[in-house]
């Protein structure tokens, strides 16, 4: 018995050990918006314990006062009903739910990734000449790759960005859904091919932070991962240099073919320019010059379509009265094609 005591005193203390070198990355970040969230996850924590203790400890407290050998309890077997029991038991979960839902509500709106920032952090407001950094993501097989239009470089699994400035990504994907995840900066985004989403975060700490995809995508998922840099604004510009200076060339439509093609665990590359219409190609699955974009086709469709469907589209339309000036006009679209087509 002596011995079991001391195995258990043993591992309680090298638990205790082990917790306090932890650094949970969610609930201690170095970006506002990821402290808001994690704040989120404690205040929703809390709430929930307000009502799983006490129902431990009463489970645990009945069990025991009402166990077989205990004669002393009282035995009432005819007792169905309590008001102010039932009024205890429903009225704290009711409250918890209202407090979690207007929770859930303003935060909802508050850390909206698509809407730009309203803050530094709590103690600062963005300044008003402050200009956000923005990053265009595209989700690769298996890599991540960040184009920095307003410098005119791209990366492959590296991004940095500097403290205490706002950031603006735009992010897609060029084959299959990923999501892009820094756990310090904000919370997590999916990307999609054809289809482009928004976060708008900022980092209050320099520091090197892990970056990965949070969906699975195939076989090298795993390895999916890049480092995000929390830099001074004379570090960025540093930075800035170094890419500018990398020896892999500019990043063309062509070589960026090559580029996505499926490939894991991909090093670090910089290319020091970057064609300034490839996110957009990317985005409208365009970037074979011999395809049309989703924009395109988009407006083909709004005017009326192509073939068969489109003439009746149009054809249907009503017709454009010459005498109302408020009457839409009417859209043609006509194309050529050959009988193989």
């Amino acid at each position: 018995m002596h011995i079991l005591k001391n195995l258990r005193r043993a591992l309680l203390l090298l638990s205790a050990m082990l917790l306090a070198g932890c650094n949970t990355v969610l609930m201690n970040p170095s970006g506002d918006i990821a402290h808001q969230q994690g704040r989120l996850i404690v205040v929703s924590t809390v709430l929930m314990l307000i009502i799983i203790i006490p129902v431990i400890a009463l489970t645990i407290f009945f069990a025991w006062r009402y166990r077989q050998s205990n004669k002393e309890a009282t035995y009432s077997p005819d007792w169905d009903h309590s008001t102010q029991l039932e009024l205890a038991i429903w009225a704290a979960p009711l409250l918890i739910i209202i407090a979690l839902g207007a929770i859930t509500w303003i935060s909802t709106h508050t850390l909206d990734p698509y809407q730009p920032l309203r803050r530094l952090d709590a103690q600062r407001a963005i300044p008003a000449e402050t200009k956000p950094l923005t990053v265009e993501v595209v989700a690769l097989d298996w890599k991540w790759l960040f184009i920095y239009p307003e410098q005119g470089i791209a990366t492959v699994n590296e991004l940095a960005a500097p403290v205490d400035r706002p950031i603006s990504f735009k992010i897609t994907a060029s084959s299959v859904m990923n999501s892009f995840f820094i756990p310090a900066l904000a919370g997590q985004i999916y990307a999609m091919p054809g289809m482009e989403t928004k976060l708008h975060a900022v980092i209050n700490k320099p520091g090197e932070f892990e970056g990965f995809s949070a969906n699975y995508s195939g076989a090298g998922f795993s390895g999916m991962r890049f480092k995000f840099h929390g830099l001074s604004n004379e570090g960025f510009d540093q930075w800035v240099q170094k890419v500018k200076s990398g020896k892999d060339g500019e990043l063309s439509r062509e070589l960026y073919k090559k580029l996505e093609v499926p490939s894991e665990r991909e090093p670090v590359r910089h290319y020091p320019t970057v064609a300034s219409d490839l996110y957009d190609a990317i985005l409208n699955q365009c970037v074979d010059r011999n395809k049309m974009c989703m924009k395109e086709m988009m407006a083909i469709d709004a005017g009326g379509g192509m073939g068969k469907p489109g003439a009746f589209n149009v054809a249907t339309k009503q017709a454009w009265d010459i005498e109302s000036l408020d009457t839409p006009k009417r859209k043609y679209v006509t194309a050529m094609c050959t009988t193989e087509e």
